[in-house]
């Protein structure tokens, strides 16, 4: 005689449903969680010379700061290969932040400086590759290689003082002082009141 299988109760099925629903929801929540010591900046841009009129916002987010070592591997870079040494050595750089505009997934950040000022301090990011501001409404890779390079200045004691400058499309040099320059090859955009949300102290 053929024995027929038990069906699950109704509370056991609300039980279990209950438990995944759970389950799902905490796996939703865990990037936000690791995200959380993250420090990021946001600011609108602004459209200089032929891009007068022109804005899209911007979000800059902060893993962690790059070494002295880090600089040293760009240093060498460009005494190998010029700009193009420092490209390629961007982008084997693992990432160190992300930079996202208007309309974009974002992308990686490969080096980002922190210097002290008096009043505050210098948030100098580069990426591996030039942000067009087409590039804000089409996602696409552009064709040429280049960098994209910023630069946020952050007064602690006055926050409207807050300033920023992203270089869409740039190159970059090692002046005499060991020191990576910034040379733009189009107009850059001015970041307008920047906002800091910190990460965790200690962090970054």
């Amino acid at each position: 005689m053929m024995r027929m299988k038990s069906m699950p109760s109704r509370n056991y099925k609300v039980t279990v449903g209950s438990l995944l629903l759970v389950g799902l929801l905490l796996l939703g929540s865990l990037p936000t969680l690791a995200r959380e010591k993250d420090e990021s900046i946001e600011a609108t841009a602004f459209g200089t010379g032929t891009q007068v009129g022109q804005t899209f916002d911007v979000t800059l987010i902060i893993y962690e700061f790059s070494t002295p070592a880090d600089r040293q591997v760009l240093v060498q870079a460009f005494e190998k290969g010029q700009n193009q040494g420092l490209v390629n050595a961007l982008t084997k750089m693992k990432a160190v932040g992300h930079v996202s505009i208007t309309g974009t997934l974002g992308y990686d950040v490969s080096f980002i400086r922190l210097i002290p000022t008096p009043t505050g301090r210098k948030i100098r990011f580069i990426t591996n590759r030039p942000i067009r501001f087409g590039e804000a409404f089409f996602d696409t890779q552009s064709q040429y290689a280049n960098l994209t390079a910023g630069e946020f200045d952050l007064n602690d004691t006055d926050k409207s003082k807050n300033t920023g400058i992203l270089y869409p499309a740039a190159q970059l040099a090692v002046n005499k002082d060991a020191q990576v320059e910034i040379i733009p090859n189009q107009n850059p955009w001015r970041l307008s009141d920047p906002i800091d949300w910190k990460g965790t102290a200690g962090v970054n």
